[in-house]
């Protein structure tokens, strides 16, 4: 490779993402590839906490890219890719589902899981890595406790969790791609997020005993 290709592959990888998707747009191949490149893992381990036990997840990821890369000209606004990427993997996921004819776990939502009156809006944050030496081995196991934990969600609250605490999508964004309301959404939030807190209670309950 030429010296000036191997500056110019690196512009684009310093580039914004905005700009990236609109070289895209416009048949930049080198955009393109860095596009693909900067969400394969996110593509990935999206597909993977929507559905651990698959096998095909690779396959999967692979599809969801070819589509992205197929499709991105149709994207009106670069700001919304976020959004529009995590249509094509939902979609797909399911699409899967269907095809294997799998079926998909429901859990009645009509009842409150909390008290009444009791508003549940507090996030449910994964561990911080960047802490103190002493903190850093708990933090890693926090996180991994808390992955298994979403892990171990029926399929309609882990597609909650997964799209707004590790995709960091709106109430709004969540509905349209799950063809559900804002309150359905925020109701399985709400339930997810407390089983989840109950799950990784005793290893929370266990770390404190030891200190």
């Amino acid at each position: 490779m030429l010296w000036y290709e191997k500056k110019n592959k690196y512009a684009y990888k310093s580039m914004e993402l905005v700009e990236l998707i609109e070289k895209s747009q416009q048949d930049d191949k080198i955009a393109l590839e860095e596009l693909i490149k900067r969400n394969e893992k996110i593509v990935y381990n999206t597909l993977y906490h929507l559905d651990p036990n698959r096998t095909d997840i690779p396959d999967i990821a692979q599809e969801v890219l070819f589509r992205m890369a197929k499709s991105i000209k149709s994207l009106k606004k670069p700001s919304t890719f976020k959004f529009w990427l995590n249509q094509i993997i939902t979609n797909l996921f399911y699409d899967e589902l269907r095809r294997k004819t799998r079926r998909l776990n429901t859990i009645s939502i009509d009842a409150p899981y909390l008290s009444p009156g009791e508003e549940s809006e507090q996030t449910f944050n994964i561990a911080d890595k960047g802490k103190i030496p002493e903190e850093k081995t708990l933090g890693i196991e926090l996180d991994k406790k808390i992955r298994e934990a979403i892990d171990n969600l029926p399929e309609q609250f882990r597609i909650v969790v997964v799209l707004r605490e590790l995709q960091d999508l709106s109430y709004e964004e969540i509905a349209e791609i799950t063809k559900t309301s804002i309150g359905t959404v925020k109701s399985r939030l709400s339930r997810a997020r407390a089983r989840l807190q109950e799950e990784i209670r005793p290893y929370l309950d266990h770390e404190r005993g030891m200190k």
